[in-house]
């Protein structure tokens, strides 16, 4: 929009004059006038409320004099003088004449726009700047103030009580409301997000009201109520509304509402009666088990549910309730048979089925029976044992027998034939019936094998080489079993390990530790196992035993030459005692030089003495006693 200007002169008053509230000289137009002056001001200013307006007058010649007044124009069309300015030099002289009463009043910034603080929607006027020029003439404009305010949230208030979808006319669904806004919004209604094109006008398949009020604010708050003819489609539909509303510079905004769903009234066209717990296809349930009977209408509010059980055409009554839920708690054989559901809906069509009945089965399994005791004790090698397992159920189960997990025999006959130690164990007979899961029972039975031991020994070999060494170390060990438990016993006498090795189910073991030799070669060693049934032995032989000679002949030699060794060590430690005598390690001569005696006085008498004891007689003489001693060493 561009902005508007009004070119006026001034006349002379004249004696006839309409009433103003504006005192001074009338303003017309005056086209021949020379002298004239412009205003340019905004036609139209569009605020949200709380902003602050400010309203610009500007003279385009720019006269050296003038006066700018701002008026205030009402409903009416009367004028209130609000502001005024004129020049003084360089600046300008602003004067707030009047701001009838609000707050916060009027101002003139410096310029000598008109600032409005706060919008609000009282501010919404048109304001007229009128400009005294003096001879150069008086100009006015309007500029038009347009305050906008957001509404506040959607609120819904939908209809609470039941709707019937019988009813042939439109029925009051919900009230929308809208309030504190500016300008009056706009409310839409919605139906799964699908907007609703309805009428104002009253109609029996829907049409909506509307309703506005003006607040002491001044602001607007707009109510719509929406009416309609509902379904039984509409009892899962999701409802809104929304409202509409404008903001400055053309732009709109959008505030929805709330979903809400309806109670409606609607007849049972439709039931289904069902098992609710776990159950097969043809309708078996355990026996034991807690069984829900399900029963459900599509009507609406919930009516009525009535079980009863059929005892050939008389109907026994079990139990009324609106939940559609009968439970058998821990149900039994005997309830098996066929029950029925009966919905007591007396708005329902004549047409609809309101009865059904279900045929109710109880699966079932007793204990198992065995024709044997829990241990049965059969002899070695015997046939033609029959163990039987009687299993009786509904469905008919079907049986197996199994040991270790391994299946034997299909059926409740296990046929034992040519008994060996190996068959003793636990049988298991297993019933179960594939149309009932997790229903099956099972029972076991423990053989025992009785008869003569069997032995088993283990294998021996020589520790080095090919034949046995005597002193060799070796590990005998027996295993044996049977029925009563054998007992192992040893010829010999050895060292028994506190564990014997393991041999397997059934077996019992012992070892013994000997050392060969050559009786023992020749002997034998035996191991018996033996129990009430009978005796079995065997006998471990080792074969030739090589003598240990050569190993003798190096231990004596290295005793020889240890005992020399040591001799020779005793001999040197005997003559470095020696060295400090004289004549020691030395050869004597026949005759000795006299000069030589006085050296060997200090022996005195003791030297005859050593002379007779070395040679074995008195009159060896010095001589011969160091002849028959001349080298010690």
């Amino acid at each position: 929009m561009f902005p508007t200007s009004c070119l006026l002169c001034l006349r002379p008053l004249q004696s006839k004059l309409p009433a103003l509230s504006l005192s001074g000289p009338r303003l017309t137009p005056c086209p021949g006038a020379q002298a004239e002056v412009h205003v340019s001001v905004p036609p139209l200013v569009e605020v949200l409320q709380g902003e602050l307006i400010t309203l610009d007058c500007t003279p385009r010649e720019h006269p050296e004099h003038y006066v700018l007044e701002w008026f205030l124009v009402d409903a009416s069309g009367s004028r209130h003088h609000l502001a005024s300015v004129e020049p003084q030099g360089s600046e300008l002289l602003r004067t707030v004449h009047s701001s009838r009463g609000r707050s916060p009043p009027y101002k003139l910034d410096s310029k000598g726009r008109l600032e409005i603080a706060n919008a609000q929607v009282g501010d919404e006027w048109d304001y007229v700047c009128v400009v005294k020029a003096g001879p150069a003439g008086t100009s006015e404009a309007t500029s038009s103030v347009r305050v906008f305010k957001t509404p506040e949230a959607t609120d819904v208030i939908p209809n609470k009580g039941t709707l019937s979808v019988m009813e042939e006319f439109a029925q009051e669904i919900a009230t929308c409301s809208s309030p504190n806004g500016n300008p009056v919004p706009r409310i839409t209604w919605y139906r799964n997000g699908q907007r609703l094109d309805v009428p104002m006008e009253m109609n029996p398949k829907g049409y909506m009201t509307s309703r506005t009020v003006r607040e002491a604010s001044g602001l607007y708050s707009l109510t719509s109520t929406l009416y309609l003819r509902v379904y039984k489609e509409d009892r899962d539909a999701n409802f809104h509304c929304a409202s509409h509303y404008k903001l400055p510079s053309g732009q709109h905004g959008r505030l929805d509402s709330p979903n809400f769903q309806l109670t409606l009234h609607y007849p049972t066209e439709h039931v289904e009666f069902w098992v609710g717990s776990p159950s097969t296809t043809e309708g078996w349930v355990r026996e034991g088990d807690a069984v829900q009977l399900l029963c459900q209408g599509d009507g609406s509010p919930s009516p009525e549910y009535s079980f009863f059980r059929l005892q050939g055409t008389q109907e026994e009554q079990l139990n009324v309730n609106l939940r559609g839920n009968l439970t058998l708690e821990k149900v039994h054989r005997d309830q098996s048979g066929v029950y029925g559901c009966r919905v007591e809906d007396y708005d329902a069509g004549e047409e609809v089925q309101l009865v059904k009945i279900l045929e109710l089965h109880v699966a079932y399994l007793d204990p198992l029976e065995l024709s044997v005791p829990e241990e049965l004790y059969v002899f070695l090698n015997s046939s033609r044992t029959v163990v039987n397992c009687s299993a009786r159920g509904l469905p008919a189960p079907t049986v197996r027998w199994t040991k270790d997990s391994v299946t034997l025999a299909d059926g409740p006959v296990l046929s034992l034939n040519s008994v060996t130690f190996d068959s003793a164990g636990t049988y298991t007979c297993e019933a179960s019936t594939p149309t009932v899961p997790l229903l099956s029972r099972t029972q076991s039975f423990q053989l025992v094998v009785q008869g003569a031991p069997e032995l088993k020994p283990n294998e021996i070999k020589p520790v080095s080489g090919s034949s046995w060494m005597e002193g060799d170390e070796v590990m005998l060990v027996c295993s044996a079993r049977g029925y009563p438990e054998p007992k192992l016993t040893w010829s010999q006498r050895g060292d028994t390990p506190a564990e014997p090795p393991f041999e397997g189910k059934g077996w019992t073991s012992s070892s013994l530790m000997v050392k060969v030799t050559s009786a023992l070669s020749q002997e034998g060693v035996s191991c018996d196992a033996s129990n009430i049934h009978g005796e079995i032995g065997h006998v471990f032989h080792f074969g030739s035993v090589a003598p240990q000679t050569a190993q003798a002949g190096v231990a004596v030699m290295a005793v020889a030459v240890s005992v020399g060794l040591l001799l020779l060590v005793v001999a040197a430690f005997y003559c470095m005692r020696r060295k400090g005598r004289p004549g020691c390690c030395r050869r004597s001569e026949k005759a000795a030089p006299p000069s030589r005696e006085p050296e060997m006085s200090h022996s005195g008498s003791d030297r005859p003495e050593q002379t007779g004891l070395l040679m074995g007689g008195p009159s060896g003489g010095g001589r011969v006693g160091s002849g028959g001693f001349g080298d010690e060493c």
